[in-house]
C-alpha cells in the first residue's frame, strides 16, 4: 500500500517526466533562436547599423524564424503520428485478410533471435491469442515503429517557447539602451558576454538530452557560436564598405 508521501513523489515525477520528454525540442529551439538572433546583432553591428535598425532587425527575426521553427516542428511530429497511425490500421487490415502470413512473419522474426522448437511455437501462439498484442509485435519488430509519445501542439509551443524566451538575450543590452542611456560602444560586447553565457547553459543542457560529454558540448558550443559570430560580423562590415562606398 502506497502511502500519501509516496503517491505525491509518483506524481511529482510522472509531471517532470511529461515536461522533461519535450526539452529537445526546447533546447534546440534555444540553440536556434540565440544562434539566428546573435547573427543578426553581430551582422548589424558588423555594418554599424543604428540602434533602431537591430532591434527591426531582431524583432522581425523572432517572428519569422521562431514561427517557421515552431511550425516546421509542429508537421514533422504530426507526421509522425500520421505515419504511426497508417501503419497500424494497415496492420489490423492484414490480421483480419492475411492472418497466416502475419503468423509466419511473427515465427520468422523470433526465430532470427534464437527462438526455436517448442519455445518459438510458444512465444508465438503467446503473441497471437491478443490482436492488440500482435500489431503491436509487428509495429515494433517488423516496421520499427514506436507509438509517438509526444503531442503535436505542444512540439510546436515549446519550441516557439524557447525561440521567444532566448531570443531576446543577444538583444537584451540593446533594448535597455533604447530605454536609458549605455555607452554604444559596450553593447556588442555585453551582448557577446550574455550571449555566450546562455549558450553554454543552452549546451550544457543539450549534452544532458544527447547523453554526451558536457566538456565536449562546451567545447563544441564554442567553436560553432564563434564562426556564426565571426561569419555574420564580417559579412555585415564588408557590405557595409561595399555598398555604403
Amino acid at each position: 500500500m502506497h502511502t500519501h508521501d509516496e503517491a505525491v513523489i509518483h506524481g511529482d515525477t510522472s509531471r517532470w517526466s511529461n515536461i522533461a520528454k519535450y526539452l529537445p525540442e526546447f533546447v534546440y529551439g534555444g540553440i536556434d533562436g540565440l544562434v539566428t538572433t546573435f547573427a543578426v546583432v553581430a551582422g548589424a553591428t558588423g555594418a554599424n547599423l543604428d540602434l533602431s535598425v537591430v532591434l527591426i532587425l531582431g524583432f522581425a527575426n523572432l517572428f519569422a524564424d521562431g514561427f517557421s521553427m515552431s511550425v516546421g516542428a509542429y508537421l514533422a511530429n504530426k507526421s509522425e503520428h500520421d505515419t504511426y497511425k497508417k501503419n497500424l490500421a494497415l496492420e489490423y487490415r492484414e490480421i483480419e485478410h492475411l492472418r497466416e502470413k502475419e503468423i509466419q512473419e511473427i515465427r520468422d522474426i523470433y526465430a532470427a533471435k534464437w527462438f526455436e522448437g517448442e519455445l518459438l511455437e510458444q512465444v508465438v501462439a503467446k503473441i497471437i491469442e491478443d490482436d492488440d498484442r500482435r500489431v503491436d509485435v509487428m509495429m515494433k519488430e517488423e516496421l520499427g515503429l514506436n507509438e509517438p509519445d509526444k503531442t503535436p501542439l505542444l512540439v510546436g509551443a515549446s519550441t516557439l517557447l524557447a525561440f521567444v524566451i532566448i531570443w531576446l538575450i543577444p538583444l537584451l543590452t540593446y533594448v535597455v539602451s533604447y530605454i536609458s542611456e549605455i555607452d554604444p560602444a559596450t553593447l556588442f560586447p555585453l551582448s557577446i558576454g550574455l550571449t555566450a553565457l546562455w549558450f553554454l547553459g543552452i549546451w550544457f543542457m543539450k549534452s544532458y538530452v544527447n547523453q554526451t560529454s558536457h566538456r565536449k558540448a562546451m567545447l563544441e558550443t564554442v567553436i560553432l557560436w564563434g564562426l556564426a559570430a565571426g561569419v555574420a560580423y564580417y559579412v555585415g562590415f564588408v557590405l557595409e564598405k561595399i555598398i555604403v562606398a
